[in-house]
């Protein structure tokens, strides 16, 4: 068998000459480790003691807005915000739990860092649609049924929930099937689907039973509603019953599709 040609050793000597491919990769590699490390370094750790270490950026200030009932400071003092800390260790989730927790009539909030020093607390409070009076005072229900606040005054233009104590055995059985929570919260869907101009003069929301619900307006008027389902509906016929009959005093839109007016 002929031996090699002197080409052919040439071209083995030339490409066993270097590292095989794989070890030059991995000392492209290892040289990349080197100089990320390099880098975090000398930029890492001094962004971290910027952000954690320094007094630059640290909590300092804290605004409040969007406030109607409640006031700025009872919101900060609720809110706790750790003053003195670094801003960016602040735990915003916490806050806004503490918000919520100690005073439910805030309904949404957003706690912003607002760099180099401050905390935005924007906040949204819960608005009264019905009140309960209990004893002498009121408590304020919102537009999901949530009793989140008791007054000593009752707010204007909000009508009153009256649950009525009837012995009959329908409304008995309503109130057992349904429970008193979710009799509040069908009064609740009456108040909110009502036009507004009836609703400016309900001076109080009658719940007798989970289908018999009525309105009695400042003036001595009465509506009967029925239950909260097709309250639009309802509340179109309404409007259109109180033009077509003016002087009615008593108006009867339980079934939008037969209403009716009477003078008594």
């Amino acid at each position: 068998m002929a031996g090699s040609t002197t080409a052919e050793r040439g071209e083995r000597q030339q490409g066993s000459s270097g590292p095989p491919p794989v070890r030059r990769l991995r000392r492209r590699h290892l040289r990349v480790i080197v100089i990320l490390g390099l880098v975090f370094v000398f930029l890492g750790i001094p962004t971290l003691w910027l952000f954690y270490g320094s007094d630059w950026l640290r909590a300092e200030q804290v605004s409040v807005s969007g406030t109607r009932v409640l006031t700025p400071d009872q919101v900060k003092a609720a809110a706790e915000v750790p003053l003195g800390k670094p801003l960016i260790s602040v735990d915003t989730d916490a806050i806004e739990t503490r918000l919520r927790r100690k005073l439910p009539r805030i309904d949404a909030v957003d706690v912003v860092r607002s760099w180099p020093h401050g905390i935005d607390l924007k906040v949204v409070e819960r608005t009264p649609v019905l009140i309960v009076q209990k004893g002498g005072k009121f408590v304020e229900v919102d537009d999901e049924g949530v009793r989140f606040a008791t007054v000593s005054e009752a707010p204007k233009g909000v009508p009153a929930l009256e649950l009525t104590r009837v012995r009959s055995s329908s409304a008995a059985a309503s109130l057992r099937r349904f429970g008193e929570s979710r009799l509040v919260r069908e009064a609740v869907g009456v108040a909110r689907a009502v036009p507004a101009a009836v609703a400016r003069d309900t001076r109080t929301v009658k719940v007798r039973s989970y289908d018999d619900i009525s309105l009695e307006l400042r003036d001595g008027r009465t509506v009967a509603w029925g239950s909260s389902e097709k309250g639009a509906a309802k509340a179109r016929t309404l409007t259109a019953l109180m033009k077509a009959s003016p002087d009615a005093r008593h108006f009867d839109v339980s079934v939008p599709t037969a209403p009716a007016s009477s003078a008594s």
